[in-house]
Order: C-alpha cells, then structure tokens, then sequence
C-alpha cells in the first residue's frame, strides 16, 4: 500500500523543490524502499513541450515519450526506482482538458462541473496512478502557496490526507529564510507567514526544509518551530552547497527521512550512502581539468540544458576529470568569429529549435572537425554536423535543413513527408501539423555499427535512447554524404540516422537522440565518458608538461 510525501513551496520560487523532493526520494531508496515520484504544474498549458525554454527552462522526455518539467530529469538522476512516465507530471491545462472530455461526453451525468469535486478528483485520480505500487510515491507541487493557480493542487493533497489518514501522508514544506546583511539578522517571518498561509487552506505542515545562506542556527530553529507547530527536530536546514550531490547526506544527517519514515510506521534498515559519498569524493578529487565549450542559443538561462550540463559532470565524475563548461551563444560566433573555441578541449553543440545562430553552429562544427578537437553533438548538433559535412566535404555548396531554408537546393535534413515526396511539394503541410504528429518522442532502438567509435563508447551495438525531434537526415543524401567521408555509425530499425562519426578524427561522434536524459551520477553514461576521456586526452597531447607531472 502506498504511502505519500508531498511537497509544497512558499515565499517565494526557485527555492530548489525539484532537488529537495529528488535528494529525500534518494536516501528513503537508500533505505531500501521503491519510490515514484510526480510533479503537478499549476500553468495552464496541457504540457511545457511548446514552451520557451527561456522562461521555463528544459523539457525532459521520459521513456515513454511524454514532454515533461525538467524537474522530472533530476528525479530520475537522483532515485533509480523514480521512472517517470505520462502520469508522472501533470498540469492545470493537462487536468481541465481531461475533465472538460468528460463532461462533452456526458460522463458526469449532467451534473454541474465543479473544481470541487470534479477537478480535485481528477487530481487525485491522477497522482494514484503516477504513484504505481511503490512503497512511498513522493508529490511536488509547483509554484508557490497563495498563488491562486495552485490551489486546486492544494485542496487536493489535502482531500488526501484526510482520506488515507496521518499513518500514511506527509507534508513537506519549503520555506525561504532570507539573512539581511545590513542588520546581520536572520529572518524566519517569511516562513512563518508562508506556513500561516498554507494552515488556512487546511494543511498542517509535518516538516519544514529552510533554504538559506549558511546553516540555521539553532535559536532560529526553535523559534520558528514554536511559531508554526512544528517538532524542532522536524525544521530541517537547507543551506547553500557547492555541488547538489552533497545535499542526500546533507538531509540524512539532520534526520529528515527518519521523520518520514517514523509518521509512516515503517521500521527500515539505515540509510546507505556510500555511492553519494563516492560520487562527492570523486568530484572533490580530479586527476585533471577540461575545458568544454557547449554552444547554443539559449545560454542565457542554464537550465535550458540542464540535464546536458549534468552528464557532462556525470562524464567528469566517472573519469575523475574537473570538466568547466563554458556557455557559448552561436551567434557569437556569427558576429566574431570562433576564438573563444581555440582553447578548448571539447565542443558540444546541443538540440534546440529555431534558425537563430544556426551558422555559428555550422562554423563551430568546421572548427572541431579541421582541428581535431573532440566534438559532440546532440540532436541539432548532429543535423549541424551533416550539413556541415555536406557543404565542405561533399561539396553540395548551400546545404541546409529544411527547417531553416525551404528552398534549399540541398536539403540534407528534411522532414520525412518531404524527402519521400520526389516532386518536394509541401505546400499543404501546415505549422499546427508540424507542431504535433511529426514529432519522434521517447525511447527507441539504435543499431551501431560493429566497431565504430560509437559501438566501442556503448561496449555495444543495441542500445535504447530518448528522442525529441522533427527533421531527419534525408537519406537520400546517404550515399554522396558516405563517398565524402561521413560513417553513418547508428540506424533506427526504420533506417533512420541516428548517429554519425567521422574516422581519422581524434572523436567525432554525434546523435540524433538524446542520451543526456538517460545518464545519472551513480552510473554515468557510456557515450559522456568517451568524450570526457577524448578531451582528456586532447588536453593532455596540448600540454605534454601536464602528462609528466
């Protein structure tokens, strides 16, 4: 039977929910049990895979396909078990569109559609299902308490708790406790202004994590459990740590899955940490440093590519290699051409939609390729690889995607209506059905070449990778784009290109999937560590000094 930890946020967003719901999921899997884990977003749109990842940041894909919160991404790199799925992220716009079907097709009976019990209802319904039969499914709730779009999220966990009993719920909640310099004062008014509020629609808190600077002092623990009828010992702190990974034991030490483990009467064994303990050792302790340029287009904002910039680390983890990432916008390198890529030891250029700062990327590609520095592409970065392969290799001058210039005269990346149709009438073919069934979304098998660079990365020539993407390389290219050079190293079973390389080059592996959403810390991800041990290995050849210290 299946117990529930909810968590819930106030003062204000950005808090770090995402990762205080991961890190608890991390140390109750610890102790042995099977977690599932659900985010429930208050936007009113029915999923984020149409939203800009300037305001919202990563869309992570699970294995099933669905475009879900990045939040997500950390649950699955933090706690094995947590396999997230279409029922595991749910939205106002996901919620009411399920409702408002219901009662078009009658469903209801007639009856006055209501938020209670109608959408409430379907709220519950739809965290049962995410919950699976896991020991404990752990529930976060995006946005803030006393915002008027989450409520419907509240009053449903709250319904909750009454229904299952105290034996078998937990409320979290996460808290700001903001330090004023000018006065040197700790604040803890927020949290309890924020607990006030969430006690008015009904819930107690059973615990409060408080976000802050530097550890809590103890004075402002018992003073803010007085104000807010928590336990002392249940006011966890949640300072400020130099590397995420550092947080399970953080929160074990302070006994914050004890507490949740006590109120939901499981006796279990303790805690076993040693693969976090290993993962900070190794990151403390690097035999060596690179530097690994990722250029794009939405670097202003890193959690774009959040769980990119995670398998990087993942890959310097497992190599024992310190890897800094330096965020490069393409069109920089449009608009001043490609020095800052001269130092590097790596480049990677990631997905994205959109033409903005596609030459820059298509420049950067030519730069890694002549100068042997060891690339990595992902998604648009592979489809930039051929293009670029195209015009400089195979000579078909003008080479493009279809996505940025439809009158290309050499459309080596297409959509596939558009490289099966030989007459290349697309007149028909509309932006709303663009945005929706051309979509390849989830995991799908990979066949790599026998001896490849991208089966020796793999230690395999069957694999499984997540997709997010429209255009294909057309195959139709497949032949003069092979005779030029380019080894088309991993196919779909439908004979799609999934993977592309290039031999005589120290690494040059990119790929139409995703592999970044399927690495984590304890494990790592075969193709990441290939290119880490590459860069390694250029930075070494660049400083022969490095080698004989």
């Amino acid at each position: 039977m299946t117990s529930y930890v909810f968590i819930t946020g106030g003062v204000v967003s950005s808090l770090g929910k995402g990762i205080t719901s991961a890190c608890l999921g991390a140390i109750l899997e610890a102790r042995g049990l099977t977690i599932s884990m659900i985010k429930l977003d208050p936007y009113i749109n029915v999923d984020p895979g149409t939203m800009s990842p300037f305001q919202h940041g990563e869309v992570f894909v699970t294995a099933d396909g669905t475009e879900t919160d990045l939040d997500l991404g950390h649950y699955e790199r933090f706690v094995r078990t947590a396999k997230g799925g279409r029922h595991s992220n749910y939205t106002t716009g996901r919620i009411y569109e399920s409702v408002i079907a219901k009662e078009r097709r009658g469903d209801y009976l007639g009856a006055t559609v209501q938020v209670i019990p109608h959408i409430t209802d379907e709220i519950k319904q739809g965290v049962k299902k995410g919950a699976g039969d896991a020991d404990i499914c752990l529930v976060e709730i995006g946005g803030t308490v006393g915002d008027i779009e989450s409520l419907p999220f509240l009053e449903a966990i709250r319904q909750m708790g009454v229904e299952l009993g105290h034996d078998r719920v937990v409320y979290v909640h996460l808290t700001l406790v903001p330090y004023i310099p000018t006065s040197s004062e700790i604040k803890t008014k927020p949290t309890q202004h924020s607990v006030k509020e969430l006690r008015s629609i009904g819930i107690q808190p059973d615990i409060l994590v408080c976000r802050s600077e530097k550890p809590l002092p103890s004075d402002e623990r018992r003073k803010i459990a007085l104000f807010t009828n928590v336990q002392e010992k249940a006011v966890i702190s949640a300072w400020d740590a130099d590397d995420l990974y550092k947080i399970p034991a953080m929160m074990h030490e302070q006994g914050l899955d004890g507490i949740v483990t006590r109120q939901l009467g499981l006796d279990l064994p303790k805690a076993d940490l040693h693969e976090w303990d290993a993962i900070v050792e190794a990151k403390q302790n690097p035999s060596a440093e690179v530097n690994v340029a990722m250029v794009g287009k939405y670097m202003d904002l890193k959690d774009s590519y959040i769980s990119l910039v995670e398998a990087l680390q993942h890959g310097g983890i497992h190599t024992r290699t310190r890897v800094r990432i330096h965020y490069i916008e393409s069109k920089d390198i449009e608009d001043h051409g490609i020095e800052r890529l001269r130092d590097m030891d790596g480049i990677v250029v990631p997905g994205g939609f959109g033409d903005r700062g596609i030459e820059g990327k298509i420049e950067t590609v030519r730069f890694a390729r002549e100068n042997g520095i060891p690339y990595l592409g992902i998604c648009l970065g592979m489809q930039v690889a051929v293009i670029e392969a195209a015009r400089h290799l195979a000579g078909l001058d003008g080479a493009m995607s279809t996505e940025f210039d439809k009158e290309t005269a050499h459309p080596v990346v297409a959509l596939i209506t558009e490289w099966q149709d030989q007459t290349g009438d697309t007149e028909e073919r509309s932006e709303e059905s663009d945005m929706g069934g051309t979509m390849r979304l989830g995991a799908q098998a990979v066949s790599l070449q026998d001896g490849s660079l991208a089966a020796r990365s793999y230690g395999a020539t069957e694999i499984e990778e997540r997709h997010r993407h429209r255009y294909e390389v057309n195959n139709n290219y497949r032949d003069r784009l092979a005779a030029a050079g380019l080894v088309f190293s991993g196919l779909s079973v439908d004979d799609l290109v999934e993977m592309v390389e290039l031999p005589g080059h120290p690494f040059f592996l990119a790929s139409q999937f995703h592999p970044e959403f399927t690495s984590n810390p304890r494990d790592g991800h075969p193709l990441f560590k290939s290119f880490i041990s590459a860069a390694r290995e250029h930075r070494l050849g660049e400083l022969p000094e490095a080698a004989e210290a």
